[in-house]
């Protein structure tokens, strides 16, 4: 028989950023019928594109509007009692209400999807959430393939997934709801077997975690109802695990009765033969050959090596496919028109990879391509040989680091009373995360400059009239802690790489973060250096324009790493303890033009947390370490502040607080302040800033709002410890949310403030 190419998901954004622009425009007021048009047109051009690249199983309802877990919710009808659902169909604007809140209702928590930088909506349940199914989206979606003359194999997160991410409001067992969920993926499975779905893709990702024996149970319960639950059966089920090794839970996942399974072999190679062994040979194994997560060409030889590993343990039942969801690489490197030929030669997005994923199925079909096999293995062997990749002096530099440079001199309690005796800031000093909105007349500054028809003085002169504004107004509305804006910048990664060595960068190689925010990876091919200082002059520029202490802004190192397509020919600590000296250089030369305050922000550090805990602590040891030597050169009266946002520190806590930040500001507002328990039961000994804004919501809150929350933290933490921020920065918001956001935020501290009964820290 055949062994058939196929895809799990496709990039749904669009190679330039289509559905970024049409959700914007809806949310601006445009027509839901214009956006709708648009996604409609994006999902056809993306079906065809796959089938004429040969693939044989092409996915749907993997497109999504805002995300698959928001519309999982939306599917099982579970919404948050807060936004008045009382049943029925979801319309699109409780949809994106869930998403992004309302007034009267603030949106729903996001985290990160396991090791990426993508972020899902959390679902929000109780032991009394009721279910019905509410949207009839991957049917539609089903059946408008269909209409194009494409059978697509349509996909759904797992049940088993959805529970394990949901918070529980009440603090019940989430899987106790499992019999509720599964006659609502029935119904759903029914009808896309009714309309003529063959095969059901399930998402069940958290196959690759450390599960515990009533979990394991829960799967075999729930696939037991979804694979024979009528007369006539069903649609047969490709159960997708990816982003690492089903370890230990090889025999619950071979003992479910679903028609195959598919198994990252990119990140896992080594499961292969337990799998195949053991999975029954009637059913089908997926094997996932090609990058889904990162940008370089898959060495297709190994690729074969494995099909027939697979081959001669499991038979020609087998399918070709990517690691996952192809959602998490740029669409198309046909786009890229200004990029060296030596570079492309050895890259592949999306688009490309379904070319590699067709080449491999014909390969083990018999119809090789030599002719292509042999140009990928000869880009695949000029990145070894290449001389821009290693760099001796690198190398050197990193060879010589010493533990000493890793620490600070003194300890935390006395650095913090040096600070304070000269910054002289107040109880609950208020500050923001660092960028500030980037307007309109920002970004088209940018682009003139960018297209040369601007010059750079005049670009810079405009820069910091921007700058002097941002500057003028915080002092204004009496921020403590002014930012300069970040004017200068288009990415808080992009705009480092850019002046670092070893990087390169693309036009269009976007990919989805959450919802219409789109980031634009570096790609690190080589040996990573700072040439020349990157951030001083605009913030000593900005220091001239106020008597406040203007906070120096940097990304860390570990950030940069997880937010970069990374080189795959040496391990991720070398290149991010590269990274790790680059960053030193700069906040040492921060320090020497004055800058008391020195932000860098480790937004990531979580999320690069690897999915089983075995292998937690050797990455909290580089990671740490990494942070600490950009920091440990500093003096003690110099004040270090990191930022994390959007992540579950309760397991971290201990390597968070080894960073040894004078201040660390983390998300707070969506989760209630919840995140704080994890500091609270450590006894995390540091100032912390949790924020009181959500920036990822439309919505403005409110100043009784900002001190409610202030006083919930004040039970946990000590007036002496507390800072005041946004959840995160500014840039994608604009001004007419910012400013009364902010001006409430600082009337809150001072109220706040006022009620403690002083206004100086001690």
């Amino acid at each position: 028989m055949s062994i058939l190419a196929t895809n799990l998901g496709f990039p749904r954004i669009g190679s330039h950023r289509e559905l970024k622009t049409a959700l914007e425009s809806h949310w601006n007021g445009g027509n839901a019928d214009d956006l709708l048009k648009t996604a409609a047109s994006l999902r056809a051009r993306h079906w065809v594109l796959q089938q004429k690249a040969g693939i044989a199983h092409i996915p749907s309802n993997d497109f999504s509007l805002y995300d698959q877990m928001l519309d999982t919710i939306a599917m099982l009808g579970a919404v948050p009692p807060r936004f008045g659902h009382k049943g029925g169909p979801v319309p699109l604007d409780l949809y994106f209400a869930m998403a992004r809140g309302r007034q009267d209702a603030a949106a729903m928590e996001m985290t990160k999807w396991f090791d990426t930088n993508y972020h899902y909506i959390v679902p929000e349940l109780t032991a009394g959430t009721e279910f019905k199914l509410s949207t009839t989206k991957a049917l539609d979606e089903f059946k408008e393939a269909k209409f194009l003359g494409i059978t697509t194999r349509p996909v759904l997160i797992g049940p088993i997934t959805f529970l394990k991410l949901a918070k529980m409001r009440d603090g019940s067992d989430a899987l106790a709801l499992l019999p509720k969920i599964i006659p609502v993926y029935q119904e759903v499975l029914q009808a896309l077997g009714d309309a003529g779905a063959d095969w059901v893709q399930i998402d069940e990702p958290i196959l690759v975690c450390d599960l515990d024996e009533d979990t394991k149970d829960a799967l075999n319960d729930a696939y037991s109802e979804l694979t024979f639950f009528g007369p006539e059966g069903g649609p047969k089920i490709m159960l997708a695990t990816y982003f690492g090794s089903v370890g230990n839970n090889t025999q619950s996942l071979v003992a479910l009765p679903v028609a195959g399974v598919h198994l990252d072999l990119v990140r896992a190679p080594e499961q292969l033969a337990a799998i195949a062994k053991a999975l029954p040979r009637e059913r089908f194994i997926s094997l996932g050959l090609i990058n889904g997560r990162n940008i370089w060409k898959s060495g297709l030889t190994e690729g074969e090596r494995l099909i027939e590993e697979a081959r001669a343990l499991h038979g020609d039942k087998l399918f070709i496919s990517a690691s996952c969801s192809l959602q998490h690489c740029p669409v198309d490197l046909d786009t890229e028109t200004r990029m060296d030929g030596e570079l492309r030669g050895w890259l592949a997005f999306a688009t490309q990879k379904l070319n590699e994923i067709a080449a491999l199925a014909d390969a083990a079909n018999g119809r090789r391509d030599n002719a292509y096999f042999l140009e990928n293995a000869k880009a695949v062997g000029s990145r070894v040989t290449s001389g821009r990749i290693h760099d001796p002096a690198v190398k050197a530099r990193l060879a010589a680091v010493t533990p000493d440079m890793a620490t600070r001199k003194t300890g935390f309690i006395e650095r913090i009373a040096l600070q304070q005796s000269l910054l002289k800031l107040p109880l609950l000093p208020t500050t923001s995360i660092g960028s500030l909105p980037q307007t309109r007349e920002i970004r088209e500054l940018r682009a003139a400059f960018k297209h040369g028809t601007l010059d750079q003085a005049a670009y810079e002169q405009k820069l910091e009239e921007k700058t002097a504004e941002a500057m003028a107004w915080q002092d204004k509305i009496d921020i403590d802690v002014p930012v300069h804006g970040e004017y200068e910048r288009n990415d808080m990664v992009e705009y480092f790489g850019e002046q670092l060595s070893g990087f390169a960068f693309t036009e269009r190689a976007w990919v989805q973060s959450y919802s219409s925010r789109c980031v634009k990876p570096p790609i690190i091919f080589g040996d990573v250096s700072r040439p020349l200082p990157m951030t001083v002059r605009w913030t000593a520029m900005a220091q001239k324009y106020t008597a406040k202490p203007v906070k120096g802004m940097l990304t860390g190192p570990v950030t940069i790493l997880q937010w970069s397509f990374v080189r795959d020919d040496q391990p991720r600590e070398q290149t991010c303890r590269q990274i790790a000296l680059a960053i030193r250089d700069e906040v040492l030369d921060l320090e020497k033009a004055g800058v008391k305050i020195i932000q860098i922000d480790e937004a990531a550090l979580r999320e690069g947390l690897p999915i089983r805990k075995a292998d937690w602590q050797h990455y909290l040891d580089w990671a740490v370490e990494s942070f600490r030597l950009t920091a440990g050169g500093v003096k003690d009266q110099t004040q270090i502040h990191t930022h994390m946002c959007y992540s579950e520190f309760n397991d971290i806590i201990a390597a968070v607080a080894a960073m040894d930040a004078d201040v660390i500001s983390i998300e707070t507002s969506r989760s209630a302040m919840e995140l704080l328990d994890a500091f609270v039961s450590f006894k995390y000994p540091n100032d912390v800033g949790p924020g009181v804004y959500d920036i990822h919501s439309p919505r403005v809150p409110s100043q009784q709002e900002m001190e409610d929350l202030l006083t919930k933290a004040l039970k946990v933490l000590s007036p002496q410890q507390l800072w005041v921020n946004p959840d995160c920065g500014l840039k994608t918001r604009g001004w007419k949310e910012v400013e009364p956001a902010l001006i409430s935020m600082v009337a809150a501290a001072k109220a706040v403030r006022a009620r403690l009964g002083t206004a100086a820290r001690p």
